[in-house]
């Protein structure tokens, strides 16, 4: 496990700012702003250089670091490029895509194939008759499917907010971003990455690949000659690959050379890659250190749910810290746990305030919490919070 940054007032200041853009709820950082930033971090000494990484791989972000999920999607519709920017210009060490395909073969960023709760598809009555029933990963689901769209039909459509009764501020921004092509993203990241002066991090997810290998849309194929040609397919590369399913990332590994990382469910729960391979074996079975260790043969992280860390109990209260962070530490994983959420809805019983479900509860006591178990990074909506929490923890 790397050391934690050390952190100095010139880094504060930037979290700072980040902090005042969300407040202020701009898209991206006032031109000022964003040179105050660069300044700051490029003041910063050794942990300017450690943000910046300059091809030095993963060993050299900062511990903890924030991983904006989705973008900065407690701020903005996920999966768009405003949502991406904004995660950037609050400080986010790490921005996450979900890729998913059309059906002439371009990957797009969405967190499900089904589109209906995440685009304004159901206005559109040229698409009426393209709603249908599927059956993905085993789970018949309705709507409209990316897979039936060519990339231009499905750039017609405009993004929305997923849970707008949880989030009715980001509903604001409904229709304001078209789905983004993860080739967009890559170019959108090298930009970026000359604007600031240092490397720009994406974590990519593949979703569902059993089901788009089954039906002739493979993922990993297309992801890697799109690593390839900008470049992030190397181990150094400011890149992760991730996945629920341990044959993607180990598909991956013999096409690229980018760190992958094996996300992970409820204990109880099987990749649906093993259910297709008639693989016994649950998530349960790969938290063990045997398991961990397999895991380890072709993968350079776990990307488990904070429950796997420090389950909840019936009352919705955590409880006793299990042993996942050390043995996974021993088998040279790194952990990139998920998701850390401001609102009441989705914190443990103890850091919830008020009786108002969308509120924001004590997410800063919560996260304080999740760090002091050793955790690499995490997986946070809101990545202004996570990032003044991480800098309050290396601190201390």
């Amino acid at each position: 496990m790397t050391q934690p940054e050390r952190r100095t007032p010139a880094r504060r200041a930037v979290l700072g700012a980040a902090g005042a853009a969300v407040l202020g709820g701009s898209t991206v950082l006032a031109g000022g702003t964003a040179q105050a930033v660069q300044s700051a971090v490029a003041a910063d000494g050794e942990t300017g250089s450690r943000v910046q990484g300059h091809g030095r791989g993963y060993r050299a972000l900062p511990v903890p670091y924030v991983i904006g999920h989705r973008g900065a999607s407690g701020y903005r519709p996920e999966h768009t490029l405003g949502s991406y920017q904004l995660a950037l210009d609050l400080g986010a060490h790490v921005v996450e895509q979900d890729l998913v395909p059309t059906k002439d073969g371009h990957l797009v960023c969405r967190h499900e194939n089904e589109i209906g709760g995440t685009t304004d598809v159901a206005d559109h009555a040229e698409f009426a008759s393209r709603k249908t029933t599927k059956t993905v990963d085993g789970t018949a689901i309705t709507g409209w499917f990316t897979e039936d769209f060519t990339l231009a039909e499905l750039k017609t459509l405009r993004a929305k907010e997923r849970i707008p009764a949880v989030r009715q501020k980001n509903t604001l921004y409904d229709g304001r971003w078209t789905v983004p092509t993860f080739e967009e993203v890559l170019r959108w990241a090298e930009d970026e990455g000359r604007r600031l002066g240092r490397e720009v991090w994406l974590h990519v997810e593949t979703k569902h690949p059993t089901y788009f290998r089954s039906i002739g849309l493979p993922l990993e194929e297309r992801l890697a000659k799109l690593l390839r040609r900008y470049g992030r397919h190397r181990a150094n590369s400011p890149l992760f690959l991730q996945s629920f399913e341990p044959s993607s990332i180990q598909r991956l590994a013999k096409l690229v050379d980018s760190p992958g990382v094996v996300l992970l469910s409820g204990a109880s729960t099987r990749p649906y890659d093993f259910v297709a391979a008639g693989d016994p074996r649950t998530v349960a079975d790969l938290v063990t250190p045997e398991g961990l260790r397999w895991i380890a043969s072709y993968a350079q992280g776990i990307g488990p749910t904070i429950d796997l860390i420090l389950p909840r109990d019936a009352s919705g209260r955590l409880g006793t810290e299990t042993t996942l962070v050390r043995d996974a530490h021993a088998a040279g994983l790194i952990l990139h746990p998920y998701t850390m959420r401001n609102e009441n809805t989705f914190l443990p019983v103890e850091y919830r305030r008020g009786t108002d479900p969308t509120a924001y509860g004590d997410a800063f006591g919560a996260l304080k919490r999740y760090f002091a178990t050793g955790i690499d990074a995490i997986f946070s909506d809101n990545a202004d919070t996570a990032l003044l929490a991480a800098a309050d923890f290396a601190g201390r």
